[in-house]
């Protein structure tokens, strides 16, 4: 007896091959469009090459490119606030941020100042990046030239300086500089890179002479200590003399003044008198004569008006005694 043929045993084979195709072919969908689909972070910025040449910019959101390698996608932390460190490196950051001194930090840290002093400068850099095509294709190893542009211009500067200036008087300015002078350089190369700021966190000189300095430095503000109060004695003492010189000059001038009017006023008075006495003398005599008396009778005490053919009056007057009160 033979066994009957069933239909499904041809078509089965026909329909996993089927399967087996769609599902090849969804799975090459799924590729290429996870290939051709991307997403730019809000402080980045994508950067596209074709066949490794730069074709567009992509903003933040999602994107498409060609898959298969044929474009491919670089993003660039454009809004992101980046930092190098040198003379020191953070171990640990956070709230209170751990440091780490290393080999390589020493080396960058140790310089000489002008007046031939060594000093110990540790210092930050923030930058962004302004212009992502520059930052990745005019310049290569851009973020090691950057920290070698940023060490240089600093050793410059403070090869400039005397160590007073860069360890007390003189860090903000010198700070400024070689922010400025950093950015010169950073448009002469057009890397592509910002610098917003360079800070000094800490300028000292060496372990082995930092007693030494301290004791200078000690004796400087003692000196300055010292000047400062003698000018304020100065400031003191010297517009008060001054005050009291004037004052007598004043006083004399007033006093000058004061005679000379009077004799001119004496000589004047006198001059008028003479004259009057010229005019009429009998009447001149007896008006100063009684003028004369009226002065004297003013500053007597006790006044007796005698008539002179009075006889007789003394034992009257009890002269000599005091009159009681």
């Amino acid at each position: 007896m033979r066994d009957e043929l069933n239909p499904l045993d041809f078509r089965l084979p026909k329909i996993k091959a089927g399967l087996l195709r769609g599902i090849l072919i969804a799975a090459a969908i799924i590729v290429v469009l996870a290939g051709s689909i991307y997403q730019v972070r809000p402080e980045e910025i994508g950067v596209v090459l074709r066949f490794g040449k730069f074709v567009r910019t992509a903003d933040p959101g999602l994107n498409f490119k060609f898959p298969l390698g044929i474009e491919k996608m670089t993003r660039v932390p454009v809004q992101r606030q980046l930092k190098l460190e040198f003379g020191f490196r953070t171990s640990r950051p956070g709230i209170r941020s751990e440091f780490a001194v290393t080999p390589e930090a020493t080396k960058e840290s140790v310089m000489l100042t002008g007046d031939l002093n060594v000093v110990d400068v540790e210092w930050i850099v923030q930058y962004k990046i302004k212009d992502a095509y520059r930052f990745l294709f005019k310049l290569r190893n851009v973020e090691g030239t950057f920290r070698s542009m940023s060490e240089a211009v600093v050793r410059k500067i403070v090869g400039d300086n005397s160590v007073d200036e860069v360890i007390t008087i003189g860090r903000a300015r010198i700070a400024d500089e070689a922010k400025m002078e950093l950015q010169n350089l950073c448009d002469v190369y057009e890397i592509g890179i910002d610098v917003n700021q360079l800070i000094f966190q800490d300028v000292n000189p060496p372990d082995p002479v930092k007693p030494s300095f301290n004791e200078v430095n000690e004796a400087i503000q003692e000196k300055e200590r010292k000047i400062n109060e003698a000018w304020a004695e100065f400031n003191q003492e010297i517009p008060k003399a001054e005050g009291e010189a004037e004052q007598m000059i004043r006083a004399a001038e007033g006093y000058a003044t004061e005679r000379v009017n009077r004799s001119q006023g004496d000589a004047s008075l006198f001059t008028s008198i003479y004259r009057e006495y010229s005019r009429a003398p009998s009447v001149t005599r007896k008006r100063l004569y009684l003028e004369t008396l009226n002065d004297v009778f003013l500053k007597l005490k006790k006044k007796f008006i005698i008539d002179e053919k009075q006889r007789g009056f003394l034992p009257l007057l009890n002269l000599g005694e005091e009159v009681k009160k």
